[in-house]
């Protein structure tokens, strides 16, 4: 599903990953382990296409991210699901509109695309907040509801963005258990963290430091 071979990152004239090999699997829940500064970001924006390798190979779902048509960009990122630390929830939109909408831009309306919304609030824990606004919910129920938003389009891939950073250790360790659950369902789940007490239910950690991954 991924697979970075020898990726190198060059920003500003700044090397910000060196030679970075790893491959994920279909199903896979991978956690991203290392300090502020230390490459994760980078990596998951490489992942979603944000930003192209300055070397190496680097392929998403069996396509050369260096030799993708511009075209194709968008269909592939319909595919990759993203989740911030600071949620980018739009204020005037309640929980179920931004998961409605996340559909409708895709020209998905009507009863089928309200039942899938329904669905998938539910199956994030927030059927009983559906018409609540961003300021009427607790950190972690925005959390839960912009993953809701990630998952209505059933994505192959899940990245997670420091999910954890805004919460206390309850919510953290909840959403942490959602991330897995989302993960049975064939989906690859990718967390950056710094949080190493967070990763007991991934099936495996990648740490990196300094753009490098290490033993």
């Amino acid at each position: 599903m991924i697979s970075l071979d020898s990726v190198g990152l060059v920003l500003g004239g700044i090397r910000v990953l060196d030679t970075i090999t790893f491959d994920i699997r279909k199903g896979e829940y991978v956690c991203l382990v290392g300090p502020s500064g230390a490459g994760k970001s980078s990596i998951l924006k490489l992942i979603h296409l944000d930003l192209l390798p300055t070397s190496g190979t680097m392929t998403v779902m069996d396509t050369d991210t260096r030799r993708i048509p511009k075209s194709r960009k968008p269909y592939l990122r319909r595919l990759i699901g993203c989740i911030f630390q600071d949620y980018k929830l739009l204020a005037e939109k309640t929980a179920y509109e931004k998961v409605a909408f996340a559909l409708e831009v895709t020209g998905a309306r009507g009863r089928p695309a309200r039942l899938k919304a329904l669905g998938v609030l539910h199956t994030v824990g927030m059927s009983h907040r559906l018409n609540h606004y961003p300021s009427e919910l607790s950190g972690g129920e925005c959390q839960r509801v912009a993953i809701a938003r990630a998952i209505v389009h059933e994505p192959s891939i899940l990245l997670a963005d420091e999910p954890t950073g805004n919460l206390d250790r309850d919510n953290s360790l909840s959403i942490v258990d959602l991330l897995e659950h989302i993960s049975h369902s064939g989906t690859v789940v990718l967390m950056a963290t710094h949080k190493t007490d967070l990763t007991g239910g991934s099936s495996r950690l990648i740490r990196i430091a300094g753009g490098r991954l290490l033993e």
